[in-house]
Order: structure tokens, then sequence, then C-alpha cells
């Protein structure tokens, strides 16, 4: 019973080691466009991931991060502008340096999306920053260097995007060999249990 009881405590611990780490993605480049009915972002490349699987910087081209937003709530594209949550949010790897091949993150914006005018630069496009939320603590920020016509539509280059998300890490080859140790020794300890329950019903009087 003593052994049962300790193998259970033992599989109960196991999700612990699946609980999330944060994750810090950076990405740069892309096609930006915005209007009244969303902000959307395609072919920005994944350039640098920290903290996936618990492992430190991995660098170079990645796989790739795509964004739409909900639809325009106040403001103007050409100052400050609030867009709704929703949408889509994903981040996909290559298969490079250890980074899955596939997709990493799927999700959307849980909360408003701001767009907000920085500065103009000598060129005269329009320095924009990014932000919005991902839910579960995740974060979205990046800049955006845009043209305009008249500020009813933008158009631009993704600077550079950081995304920080919470990811439950990939159990390890060992950890998955542990819980199986794990679980046959409990399905032992429960084999033998009833087998004995069994015996003593045998030997009762009848």
């Amino acid at each position: 019973m003593k052994r049962t009881f300790f193998l259970a405590l033992l599989l109960l611990a196991f999700p612990l080691a699946a609980l999330a780490d944060d994750v810090d993605f950076s990405n740069n480049g892309g096609s930006l466009s915005g209007s009244s009915a969303g902000l959307s972002l395609s072919g920005s490349v994944l350039t640098e991931v920290v903290g996936l699987g618990g492992n430190g910087p991995v660098l170079g081209d990645l796989g790739s991060v795509t964004f739409t937003t909900g639809s325009l709530i106040s403001g103007s594209l050409a100052t400050t502008a609030t867009y709704a949550a929703g949408g889509s949010f994903m981040i996909t790897g290559n298969g490079t340096n250890g980074v899955p091949n596939g997709v990493i993150f799927s999700g959307a914006f849980t909360s408003t999306v701001t767009w907000a005018y920085s500065s103009t630069l000598s060129d005269g496009s329009e320095l924009f920053d990014i932000a919005g939320s991902l839910g579960s603590g995740g974060t979205v920020q990046g800049y955006a260097v845009v043209s305009s016509d008249g500020f009813n539509t933008v158009s631009g280059t993704l600077g550079s995007g950081n995304t920080i998300l919470s990811i439950s890490p990939v159990p390890e080859p060992g950890t998955l060999a542990l819980l199986g140790t794990g679980l046959t020794g409990l399905a032992g300890a429960l084999r033998r249990k009833k087998k004995k329950q069994l015996g003593r019903e045998h030997m009762r009087p009848r």
C-alpha cells in the first residue's frame, strides 16, 4: 500500500515538470499593412528564440511570424489607433538550430492592439509602435516603418518585433522514460494487490 501511494505521488509530481516557461521570440522585416479593417503582417522572419525548452539564445533564419488584428475601434492611423482583439497570431519554426519544424504558437490577440506614432524619418516615412497581448502573460511589441495615403491605409515594413510567451516545454526523453518506469511500477503494484485480494476471497469458507 505504501509503495502504491509513493508511486502515485511520483506520478502527480510529473506535471510540475511541464510548467510553462517564458520564451522570447524576435522577428525582423515582413510586409505590414493597415486599414480600418485591421493590421496584418506577413513574411516576417523569426531571427532569435530564447528559453524554448530551457535553452539559451538561438539565432538565424528560424521561421516566420504572421498576424492579423481585429478592426479599428478608435483613433487614427496618422497618430494613435486602437484595434479590437481577435485576429490571429502565428509563430512557425523551420527546424533550424533545434527550433521545432512547424507551428510553435497559434493564437489570437486577447486584448486591444495599439498603434502609436513615434517619429518621422529623414526620408519622410513614419515610425510607429505596435503593442498587444496574447493571453497567459503573452505580450507582443514591435515597430514599423510605413508610408501612407492620407492615413486611411498604411503599408510598410516591420522594423523588428518581440514576442514573449509562456510555453510548456516538451519533456526530455529521460523524463519520459522515468514516467514510463513509474507507470509500470504502479501497474505492477495494483496487479499484485488485486491478486492478493482474489486469493483471500478464494480461501474464505463457503
